[in-house]
C-alpha cells in the first residue's frame, strides 16, 4: 500500500517536467537582438512613426519581419514585433532603425521569463528588484524599477501578468517610455 506522502512525491515528480514544459523561453534580449520565436508561437510586425497617435498606430500596416526591417532602416520609424506565445502570452519587441530591442512589453496568462527578455539587462533589474523590496519592507506586488539606463514596470496575478521594459538612453527621437505598452 503507497502511503500519501510518498504518492504525492510521484504525482509531483512525473508532474514537474509537464509544468516545466509549459513555461515557453521566449530569447529575446532588451538592447541586442529580437527573439527567435519559439515553436508554435505566431509573430507580426508593423512601422510606427515617432509621434504618431495610438490610434493611428493601431491602423499600422501589418508586415513580415523582413520587409518591416527594410522598410525601417530607410525612414525614423520603428518597428512594433508581436509574438504571441503558445501558452497565451503576447511579447511586444520595439526595434529601433538598426534593429536593435529598446523596449519591451509583455501581457498574457503567465510571466515570460525576463531572464531571457532583459538579457544583459537582467541581473540589474535583480539588484533594482532588492533595492526596491528593501525599501517597503520587503513583499510581493507590483514592481518598478526606474533608473537612468533600465526602467522596468512588471505586475499582476495568476492568469494576469502584464510589464514593460525600455532602455531610456536607446529611445528613438519623438519616443518616450509612454510608447511601450
Amino acid at each position: 500500500m503507497w502511503s500519501r506522502v510518498r504518492r504525492a512525491g510521484i504525482v509531483t515528480a512525473l508532474a514537474l517536467p509537464c509544468s516545466l514544459s509549459a513555461v515557453q523561453s521566449a530569447h529575446a534580449g532588451l538592447g541586442g537582438a529580437p527573439m527567435t520565436p519559439p515553436t508554435g508561437a505566431s509573430v507580426s510586425s508593423r512601422v510606427v512613426q515617432p509621434g504618431s497617435s495610438a490610434a493611428t498606430s493601431a491602423q499600422g500596416v501589418m508586415r513580415s519581419a523582413s520587409s518591416a526591417a527594410s522598410s525601417t532602416s530607410a525612414s525614423a520609424s520603428y518597428t512594433v514585433r508581436e509574438t504571441a506565445l503558445g501558452n497565451g502570452t503576447v511579447v511586444r519587441e520595439y526595434l529601433a532603425a538598426d534593429g536593435s530591442v529598446f523596449g519591451i512589453a509583455w501581457r498574457g496568462p503567465q510571466m515570460p521569463d525576463l531572464n531571457d527578455l532583459l538579457g544583459s539587462y537582467f541581473p540589474q533589474y535583480v539588484a533594482g528588484v532588492k533595492a526596491v523590496r528593501a525599501a517597503r519592507g520587503g513583499g510581493r506586488g507590483p514592481v518598478s524599477v526606474d533608473q537612468s539606463s533600465l526602467v522596468v514596470r512588471s505586475g499582476g496575478h495568476m492568469g494576469a501578468f502584464s510589464g514593460q521594459a525600455w532602455l531610456p538612453p536607446a529611445l528613438p527621437a519623438g519616443v518616450s517610455g509612454s510608447d511601450i505598452q
